[in-house]
């Protein structure tokens, strides 16, 4: 792809306003380090969806998903909207943005800020997936997480495979939302570890610099 593409973000989506947001604040911020036009688009629940933002392109895209591990979206619907390009258009679609070691540094900076001790006990939790290489991807990212923080973590989800954080979290451990925007989910982690008398629960990951400098490295790849 020649000349400079237009970068499309795609996010899951949601109703909640806060979390669209986001992607719309890391898609600006990345545009601005690249230098290119942007624009942020939604699998579902928000819009514009990027089935509709690719159909409409006169000029070459590269699509960088806003996504933490490899699923369904990732496998099947973000493929299928990238095909429905017009004729002609050009559209490179990247790989999501987790598991990476940029996220891991994120994350601990996020704990961090929130009191945890590095090295204390940790907990990180991700919304889980069905899908077999989503969890072998949030296996991947703890795996990380515990090489940044320099001490073993624990692995748990709230759908999907793997063990609830209620049966994971235990009073005094620091907890990490593996989790890109605030809305219903990182609630329901912050509600859970509180239940279980985490001593920590760190903010989602949200706009930080080095989520924004996996955003610049997906498009330039």
């Amino acid at each position: 792809m020649s000349g400079s593409p237009l970068l499309v973000t795609v996010a899951h989506g949601t109703r909640r306003a806060g979390g669209n947001e986001t992607a719309r604040r890391l898609t600006a911020a990345a545009a601005e380090r690249l230098g290119v036009p942007a624009t942020a688009a939604y699998v579902e629940l928000s819009e514009p969806l990027l089935a509709d933002v690719v159909a409409r392109l006169d000029g070459p895209a590269a699509v960088v998903p806003l996504l933490l591990s490899t699923g369904f979206h990732v496998r099947q619907d973000l493929p299928q909207a990238c095909a429905g390009a017009p004729a002609g258009v050009p559209v490179a679609l990247g790989r999501p943005l987790g598991p990476d070691p940029l996220l891991a540094r994120a994350q601990v900076d996020r704990l961090v800020e929130a009191g945890a001790e590095p090295g204390a006990p940790l907990v990180m939790v991700a919304a889980g997936s069905t899908d077999l290489r989503a969890w072998r991807d949030l296996r991947g990212a703890t795996r990380l997480l515990a090489g940044q923080w320099g001490g073993r973590v624990r692995l748990a989800t709230l759908s999907g495979y793997g063990r609830r954080p209620e049966e994971v979290v235990r009073p005094g451990d620091a907890v990490s939302a593996y989790l890109l925007s605030p809305g219903l989910f990182s609630r329901k982690v912050r509600e859970m570890a509180d239940a279980a008398g985490a001593g920590v629960c760190a903010d989602v990951l949200g706009e930080h610099p080095l989520v924004v400098e996996l955003v610049v490295q997906r498009a330039r790849s």
